[in-house]
């Protein structure tokens, strides 16, 4: 190996309602532990990772969800979690909800290095969902209602050794999240999600569609990029709602090489080499041979289809 890095995913067990902060750090201080012990480099969280996945809960009054935003980062709750990284010599990616002091509230990810210092943020920017009550639904997912979409783009940064970026949970599932910072030759995505095991408008849609959902999106992403991709999970019977789990590591030729089994709280640990992602980025992914940007045009000036009407049809 050339550019050693020991990656470790710590996936969560479900975060009940009544389950304080501090008891949620302690347990992902024993999780970043336990990845220490097995000589790992960086851990990744998951999204939400603080408090139970609140959106799933309406409000009338949108200040009542205040208490389970970070109005700082660290804070004397998190400041444990960033104590043992610095003493152990580990970074991690945390997700938790942000609340600026201007007052805005974003689904956000940290990246922090192995001195305890926060070196990168992310907000989320595909937020899912709905932002009014939808009594047809069975289940409610108001992110729209809680959070702005993300205004820092799709940053990528050079840590520990390599180029890393961050996304969460819905993100996943646009190409466009990885090509960006595939664009900034990025070898190192890491992701939070809370995903739930039902679809809230789709009763047919199985329980095991969605894991190959999650899955193709991951390493779809890892392989058009040439990128690593570690995937993190909150999963488990959450305020009555299950969330499905497959915290995963993947390759960059889009291969999984680590994942968890089970669904509670849980360390998967690989041992990657970064230089790995070279030869997908000079080979088939090289963008600068390759991409036909004067053809992408649409992808940034419209938003929804346009359909052909079949009067221009040969």
């Amino acid at each position: 190996m050339t550019r050693p890095l020991i990656l470790a995913v710590a996936q969560s067990g479900a975060v009940q309602l009544s389950d304080s902060r501090q008891a949620n750090v302690a347990r992902l201080c024993k999780m970043l532990d336990e990845a220490a012990d097995n000589g790992a480099d960086i851990v990744v969280f998951t999204e939400i990772a603080l408090t139970t996945f609140f959106p799933r809960h309406y409000a009338e009054d949108r200040a009542e969800m205040d208490e389970w935003f970070e109005r700082e980062m660290p804070n004397a709750a998190t400041k444990p979690l960033f104590d043992m990284a610095k003493r152990r010599g580990v970074g991690f990616c945390l997700g938790y909800g942000e609340l600026t002091p201007e007052g805005q509230h974003f689904n956000t990810s940290i990246l922090v290095d192995k001195s305890g210092n926060i070196v990168g943020k992310y907000r989320k920017i595909h937020l899912p969902g709905h932002d009014e009550f939808d009594p047809s639904r069975k289940f409610q997912h108001l992110e729209k209602r809680y959070f702005l979409p993300g205004n820092l783009g799709f940053p990528v940064w050079n840590t520990m050794g390599g180029n890393m970026g961050m996304c969460i949970c819905n993100d996943r599932r646009w190409p466009e999240t990885f090509r960006l910072m595939g664009l900034q030759g990025v070898e190192l995505v890491m992701i939070g999600y809370n995903t739930p095991s039902e679809n809230s408008q789709d009763a047919s849609e199985t329980l095991e569609q969605r894991k190959f959902h999650n899955r193709l999106s991951l390493q779809a992403g890892a392989y058009q990029n040439s990128t690593f991709v570690a995937a993190s999970a909150k999963s488990g019977n959450e305020d009555g709602h299950h969330m499905f789990a497959e915290s995963c590591i993947i390759s960059p030729a889009g291969e999984i090489i680590a994942m968890t089994k089970g669904e509670d709280d849980e360390v998967i640990v690989a041992e990657i080499d970064l230089d790995d992602t070279k030869f997908g980025k000079s080979t088939v992914f090289d963008f600068a041979r390759h991409r036909r940007i004067e053809h992408y045009g649409p992808i940034t000036t419209q938003v929804g289809p346009r359909i052909p009407d079949g009067s221009d049809n040969t």
